[in-house]
This record gives C-alpha cells, sequence and structure tokens, in this order.
C-alpha cells in the first residue's frame, strides 16, 4: 500500500484597486459571512494566471487582467486540535473592466463590494482569512513581482474553461 503523499491546497487571488478602493466579495462559509478577496482554487490542467483570471471572473463578474505577483502565501487553518488545512495562495494584483451585467456570481457569493484600506481594516472579524488585509498590505507596500517569474511548464489538459464574456444561452 502507498502511504498518502500530503499537499497543500493551491489558491489565487486578485487584488484590483480603482480609485483607492478594492474588489472584495462577500461570501457565505462554515463560519457566516465572510470578506475574501477574488479567490479560489486552481483547477488541474491550468495555469496560475488562467485560475485567477477564472476565479475573479467567476466571483465577480469582472473581466481581469493579471500585472504582477504581490506575493505566495503558506498558511494553515483549523483548531490546534485537528489537522486543518494547509493552503497556498498565490496573490496577484492587475486591472479589471466592467462586470458583465448579465454573468451570475458563483453560488456562495452574495455581492461585490468596493472597500477602502480602512474599511477593511476596521473589520478584520469579517475577513475569511488573515490573508486577506495581509495581501492588501504588501500590495500597498509595492511589492510585486514581475509576472515572467511565474512558469508553467508541461501544464495538462484542462477540466474547465471560462470565456471572459457574458454567458451565452446555453
Amino acid at each position: 500500500m502507498k502511504p498518502e503523499t500530503w499537499a497543500p491546497h493551491v489558491t489565487v487571488a486578485a487584488i484590483v484597486e480603482r480609485d483607492g478602493r478594492f474588489l472584495v466579495v462577500e461570501e457565505h462559509t462554515a463560519d457566516g459571512l465572510r470578506l475574501n478577496q477574488p479567490a479560489g482554487h486552481l483547477e488541474a490542467g491550468e495555469t496560475l494566471l488562467d485560475a485567477v483570471v477564472r476565479e475573479t471572473l467567476e466571483e465577480t463578474a469582472h473581466p481581469f487582467a493579471p500585472e504582477a505577483l504581490v506575493g505566495v502565501y503558506m498558511a494553515h487553518f483549523g483548531r490546534p486540535d485537528s489537522d486543518g488545512a494547509t493552503y497556498l495562495r498565490f496573490t496577484f494584483c492587475g486591472t479589471s473592466g466592467a462586470a458583465f451585467a448579465e454573468r451570475a456570481l458563483d453560488p456562495d457569493i452574495v455581492r461585490t463590494l468596493w472597500l477602502t484600506a480602512d474599511e477593511l481594516r476596521a473589520c478584520p472579524e469579517r475577513h475569511r482569512t488573515p490573508l486577506v488585509m495581509r495581501c492588501v498590505d504588501d500590495y500597498l507596500a509595492g511589492r510585486r513581482v514581475p509576472l515572467d517569474f511565474v512558469h508553467a511548464h508541461s501544464v495538462g489538459p484542462k477540466t474547465s474553461s471560462v470565456r471572459a464574456g457574458p454567458p451565452q444561452a446555453r
């Protein structure tokens, strides 16, 4: 019998700032409604850039154009007496276009908001994780790594595809 291989959950997140406000989502979680950047899991066959574009579109209906990597974050969440889960989060910053009015948001997303850093800082109890503010603070501190630092080699077949536009009649 082969021993189980441990691996963290790989996630991506988008920082979008417009006129001093940050695009965030309010989402249903096991702990109630929480604020987060548009974020989610890397899917089989995706590059990190594919994933952050897809997640931002799915959660906010805004197309996203990544411009830089803000940081890579590893965090373990769970009670001390449980295994919990470890996440490896790649946070990108970039620009977004106007939301596609006809596009439905992911089912767990209640709404999108544009909040200032001070408004986010004032409600840490509403953040999904401490990474929400940490990523904003790193962005505001000017932390940026060029996208050509992020490489993808031999990415497998995609399991999903997202068009950067309003949903078509299906």
